[in-house]
């Protein structure tokens, strides 16, 4: 089969994979030089019973739940279509901060319906592509022939629907998945016309593989480097200098743009409270970041060998130069023993409290191959076979997993006790959803006009509706 591009979007309940869930998909595919094939997707997905969206992001999207439930597909129905019609052999998966947001719901969407969470993104010619960092190093490295707006105080910004508007794109219902969508294809096909050996350079490197090739400790070489963690004064480019390993085979790179020298004369422990500040301490006027990061190889990350700034200005583009770079890299050389404090402190694991939901277990292991094979058997079960369906998991994660989907999907198999134990494990998570949600609500409701005012009254309804009888 010949490749082809599936540009997707997500409306979601809220910000968070592991808590939150899928309410509206669009997509639509094209072939490689970015022209439509087909008709696209735009579909809704039934919110279940088990969750209290975020009244926010409704205001947003404008999708009450119970539109949801009208015109939805099931999450089963729905990771079926996933699976056989969208993410087929050779597809690139591309988003918009796909990496970092929506490539997580589906990979949590995936996992709660016994489907593999990471074959729909590499397996048999399958893979993904981010283009937030690749409008941002264009907008930083190569800028000629788009339009690059500027926030209401004059910094830059890339949000979409800004840039549509700049350049005359039409995008007429921003955070619609569809018109979304629409939008980015217009802006990918825009950048590609005006800088296309940037974006296809950054198309062919976006595998694991291939930035490896560039950024690895056993040839070490300052490289170029965009990420939303770098100074919006420099459109979030940089140089960086690969220094140290980093958790599950990836890297340790240091910003050149600073003097490592006061990083390095600290210990391991004053190194370690810089890494692990809370929020609150980051944003302390005195606080100062430590200028490493850890570079992820399987996300897309937007890299390039120091030769792109050789063309024209590209130095000052990003405000540095080669005496800069060398001089900073030469410090870091003479001093393997930083290397080794900051490997030492990124492999440590932040303490957080281990979660007892096996929906947000994810990311606790990989399953073997007999369970493997038990987690196929799932899916393909009817609902009449899912009654009497009790296998044996070595994972244990994976029977309260089965109870979970079957309640959702298939309700009617449950037996008297397996549903107690179900509305037990709802009752808690959605009382554990309720304040915030209650207290947004209130805030909002003050100064909402007619159309939030409904959504708002939705979202009241919604939590009326799937409360235990006992609450209400």
């Amino acid at each position: 089969m010949a490749q082809t591009f599936f540009f997707y979007d997500l409306e979601t309940s809220g910000l968070s994979a592991r808590d939150d869930r899928i309410m509206q998909f669009a997509g639509r595919r094209t072939d490689m030089d970015f022209n439509p094939i087909g008709e696209p997707y735009n579909v809704l997905v039934a919110l279940n019973d088990d969750t209290i969206p975020s009244p926010e992001a409704l205001l947003v999207t404008g999708i009450s739940p119970q539109k949801t439930i009208d015109e939805g597909y099931t999450e089963a129905q729905f990771v079926k279509i996933l699976n056989e019609e969208i993410f087929t052999p050779d597809t690139i998966a591309v988003g918009f901060n796909n990496v970092r947001f929506d490539d997580e719901f589906v990979r949590h969407l995936f996992w709660r319906n016994f489907y593999d969470p990471y074959e729909w993104s590499y397996k048999d010619g399958r893979s993904r592509w981010d283009l937030l960092d690749v409008v941002r190093m264009t907008r930083a490295l190569r800028p000629e022939g788009i339009e690059w707006p500027v926030d209401s105080e004059g910094k830059p910004t890339n949000r979409l629907e800004l840039i549509t508007k700049a350049n005359g794109i039409a995008h007429e219902n921003a955070h619609d998945a569809l018109s979304d969508v629409d939008a980015l294809i217009d802006v990918t096909r825009l950048i590609n016309s005006a800088q296309p050996q940037l974006v296809q350079y950054l198309l062919k490197i976006r595998g694991k593989k291939e930035v490896q090739q560039l950024v690895n400790l056993d040839d070490k070489k300052p490289f170029v480097y965009t990420s939303g963690r770098y100074d919006s004064a420099w459109n979030k480019v940089t140089v960086a200098f690969p220094i140290a390993p980093a958790p599950n085979g990836n890297t340790l790179v240091f910003d050149l743009r600073h003097n490592p020298e006061s990083f390095i004369a600290m210990s391991e422990s004053d190194l370690a409270k810089i890494v692990f500040a809370t929020w609150e301490e980051r944003k302390k006027e005195d606080f100062v970041a430590l200028p490493v990061k850890m570079l992820q190889y399987n996300r897309c990350p937007a890299v390039a060998p120091l030769g792109v700034l050789e063309q024209g200005d590209g130095w000052q583009k990003v405000g540095l130069d080669n005496d800069t770079v060398a001089k900073h890299m030469k410090v870091l050389l003479a001093h393997p023993e930083f290397a080794e404090k900051l490997r030492s402190i990124f492999e440590r694991k932040r303490e957080f409290a281990p979660s007892t939901d096996p929906e947000s277990q994810l990311y606790d292991g990989f399953l073997n191959d007999r369970d493997r094979l038990r987690v196929e058997t799932v899916r393909n079960a009817t609902e009449r076979e899912l009654a009497d369906f009790h296998p044996e998991f070595v994972d244990e994660r994976l029977t309260p997993l089965l109870l979970h989907y079957k309640a959702r999907n298939y309700p009617k198999t449950l037996s008297d006790s397996e549903m107690a134990t179900w509305e037990e494990w709802r009752s808690e998570r959605l009382h554990k959803q309720l304040p915030k949600v209650l207290k947004s609500l209130q805030r909002l409701s003050s100064d909402a006009d007619e159309s939030h005012q409904y959504i708002l009254q939705e979202v009241q309804l919604w939590v009326e509706s799937v409360l235990p009888a006992e609450d209400n």
